[in-house]
């Protein structure tokens, strides 16, 4: 078998040429395409552009590798050397053996890649020589060519950032207080640059991690031209995924849930009890409702068996988001008016909230039994916040009741059977179950436990749920009669136990196939943490009123539920504190435990707790403590409590008024002090009164007028053109100073 040369292939890299000569056995010349006039393939651009797919953690590899000292350099440089050396080595013994051109594999011959091409070993053999001789130049080359692409990448990130800045959305939404942090990441501006607008322009010093009040942060996203927004859609997530499930071809009807909503005190709960046929209002602490709670009955109805989902919701202001969860969830809306008080703040909240989600309703004007009633005022009230009753001409349904006799009870039931019948309200059992987690807490035996109502498919026993911020396998599934169940089925209210966490209220909830996907839902979920917003929105913060000198109120809140919790701070949050401020040291619901107490003990605060009982050890670890605790059933009472601890706070104010003028003629030096004699000029000198001491029209001194007497008997007051002698806690006094009487009415205390 002859060998014959076939010609010479030279590879340019850089500045280095190398040329391979390949043997070919005749056996397969054949199949070898012979060009006769082979032209030279120009890679340069791949081989110089290879920088630009450099990443930065390449670039600050080599870059750090500079960092070292000449030590370490001729070290590496050293061993590089050795390596090459002994590489050469072993290929010349190779060689000395005989070389044998079957041994080169064929798709070595004929394919080449640009990947493997920088890796052959021979490569960096025969370029060994030549890196040695420029050393030092070649070191130099390569650091100069990596600073420049770092450079040229450094520039793009650049560009790519301001035209990131001017493409992005300039509305922002700023509703809570935030940090300085927190805002520069939402305006994508450096946090230093709004620390220097606050100094600069508000003389505010500040910190990163400090949280500025939304009145502060919206003028900062003001002045970089933002569009500041007040609200978002909340959960989108959720909305997203009930929408999906509307979708679906199959449904069968379900029964329709109502919510009911109104004033506070005007008998929502007594509407309910007299439906359920109950007594529930006696069980409320205070006589109202301070939580969402869920009921279910059955009507009959033109020979049809109703079941029907009721859910009373609170009428107090604190409780807006109970309220909203509840119109998040209805399918229809009882709207409850006492004919005796009419429209009220929380009846216009509902007609707002009624309007803007389109829902179905029915307007329910209870205690019509009560004399004096104007049903008809009424109804132009209504009408005058666009709800209009069929007997003005519109299309709202109105019904008269009193739920405290019945009256007309049966009446609403049938109107919410014809509603229902015409909204014809359905669901697809078959799929995995999802809803609404209603209210939820920690239970010391159950652990964390969600009150949920399923608005979509069936779940079951040992289904995994997960929600935006836990999962669990369903343990337990207990109906609104407290009896377990296997499976819940649409518009069902449940309690769910076996999540590991206790749930966000008001998020959805939806079984899911496994646990990775559980996880990853989380991961996925953007759930707005409405109790820390709250929270930062109550501790302290900088203002635009901004006072070192506040004081500051600390509190430990302890809660049954969080949705209790989420009232409380919500009304807290109202309260102004521009004189005190409101410190949360600890929020959480659950019981009271030994943490509490030794957080309270450290921070010297007030423990509030809600709804909750003590614990035998719990009591004697606070009262061995001296802690300030107090437990509330009604929310008014916690409200005043704080409220008054607030003002208790805040230094007394007196508004002056003036009463009288003396001049000092003389001084006497007594055991007791300096006695001022003087002369009324004006008005009169009271004693205990409060006086200023004025000299060249500059006050000296204020203080109580201690001591009045005239010709040594001790006197109350000296009138005008009498003379008397005056003793304060004063002993300063020179003739002709001016002493001011005045009397001091105290004003009373607000925040």
């Amino acid at each position: 078998m002859t060998r014959i040369l076939y010609n010479y292939i030279y590879v340019s890299i850089s500045t280095v040429t190398l040329r391979y000569t390949f043997y070919v056995s005749t056996t397969y010349l054949e199949h070898i395409l012979k060009l006769e006039s082979p032209k030279l393939i120009d890679s340069s651009s791949s081989l110089t552009n290879i920088n630009h797919v450099v990443d930065n953690t390449f670039i600050n590899k080599i870059n750090s590798s500079n960092k070292f000292g000449k030590k370490y350099k001729d070290d590496i440089y050293s061993q590089d050397v050795l390596e090459i050396k002994k590489s050469k080595s072993q290929l010349n013994k190779k060689n000395r053996r005989g070389f044998n051109p079957l041994d080169i594999p064929r798709e070595s011959i004929f394919i080449d890649t640009q990947d493997n091409f920088f890796d052959t070993q021979s490569l960096d053999i025969s370029t060994s020589k030549i890196q040695k001789l420029n050393k030092s130049k070649k070191k130099d080359k390569t650091k100069i060519e990596f600073i420049s692409n770092s450079s040229k990448i450094s520039d793009y990130s650049q560009k790519q950032n301001f035209s990131n800045l001017h493409n992005t959305n300039k509305n922002v939404l700023l509703n809570v207080p935030l940090t300085i942090q927190e805002l520069s990441h939402k305006l994508n501006i450096p946090a230093a640059e709004i620390i220097t607008y606050l100094f600069l322009k508000k003389a505010i010093s500040a910190t990163i991690n400090q949280v500025i009040d939304v009145s502060i942060a919206e003028e900062i996203a003001s002045s970089y031209n933002f569009n500041v927004l007040r609200s978002e859609v909340n959960n989108k997530h959720d909305i997203e995924y009930l929408n999906d499930l509307s979708d679906d071809s199959i449904k069968v009807k379900r029964s329709p849930i109502i919510t009911i909503l109104g004033h506070v005190n005007h008998g929502k709960t007594t509407l309910l009890d007299s439906i359920l046929k109950t007594n529930l209002v006696k069980k409320e602490y205070g006589g109202i409702t301070q939580s969402i709670s869920g009921y279910e009955i059955e009507s009959l109805n033109n020979s049809h068996l109703y079941k029907l989902v009721f859910l009373d919701t609170p009428g107090h202001e604190a409780f807006e988001s109970m309220r909203i969860r509840g119109i998040q969830v209805t399918d229809i809306v009882l709207l409850v008016v006492a004919a005796d008080d009419g429209l009220q703040n929380q009846t216009i909240e509902a007609i707002k909230h009624i309007q803007k989600t389109d829902l179905p309703y029915i307007i329910v004007i209870n205690k019509v039994d009560k004399k004096d009633v104007n049903i008809d005022r009424i109804q132009e009230n209504l009408a005058f916040h666009g709800i209009v009753s069929e007997k003005l001409g519109g299309n709202a349904k109105v019904v008269e009741v009193s739920a405290l006799t019945g009256q007309n009870i049966d009446g609403l039931l049938s109107k919410i059977c014809q509603l229902s019948d015409i909204k014809n309200f359905t669901a697809d059992p078959n799929q995995f179950g999802s809803g609404t987690i209603l209210e939820s807490y920690l239970d010391k035996t159950q652990g964390p436990v969600a009150n949920v109502i399923v608005q979509n498919g069936t779940v079951k026993l040992g289904d995994i749920v997960v929600t935006s911020n836990t999962y669990g396998k369903i343990k337990n599934i207990i109906n609104t009669r407290g009896i377990k169940i296997d499976t819940s089925t649409p518009s069902s209210i449940v309690r769910l136990l076996g999540f590991d966490l206790v749930p966000h209220v008001g998020t959805l909830f939806k079984v899911v196939s496994s646990e990775r996907e559980a996880k990853n839902y989380i991961i996925s979920c953007s759930k707005n943490e409405t109790l820390n917003k709250t929270l930062k929105s109550l501790n302290s913060r900088i203002t635009s009123d901004c006072n070192i000198n506040i004081k500051h109120l600390n509190l430990i809140i302890k809660t049954d539920t969080q949705g209790s919790l989420e009232a409380i701070l919500n009304l807290l949050s109202k309260l102004s504190q521009a004189k005190v401020q409101i410190n949360i040291i600890s929020a959480n619901f659950g019981m009271i435990s030994n943490t509490d107490i030794e957080l309270a003990i450290a921070t010297k605060c007030i423990i509030i707790s809600f709804n909750l009982n003590k614990r035998s050890q719990i009591n004697n670890l606070i009262k061995k403590h001296d802690i300030n605790f107090r437990n509330f059933n009604v929310i008014y009472d916690l409200f005043d409590y704080i409220k008054n601890c607030m003002l208790d706070l805040i230094d007394p104010e007196y508004d002056k008024k003036f009463i009288g003028r003396a001049v000092v003629q003389t001084i006497f030096d007594m055991n007791k002090g300096s006695v001022a004699g003087c002369i009324v000029k004006e008005g009169k000198l009271k004693k205990m009164s409060h006086v200023h001491v004025l000299r060249k029209n500059k006050i000296t001194y204020q203080g109580t007028l201690t001591s009045l007497k005239r010709i040594k008997e001790d006197v109350e007051e000296v009138l005008s053109n009498n003379e008397c002698g005056v003793m304060c806690n004063y002993n300063l006094w020179q003739k002709n100073d001016i002493i001011e009487s005045y009397e001091l009415t105290l004003r009373p205390k607000t925040l």
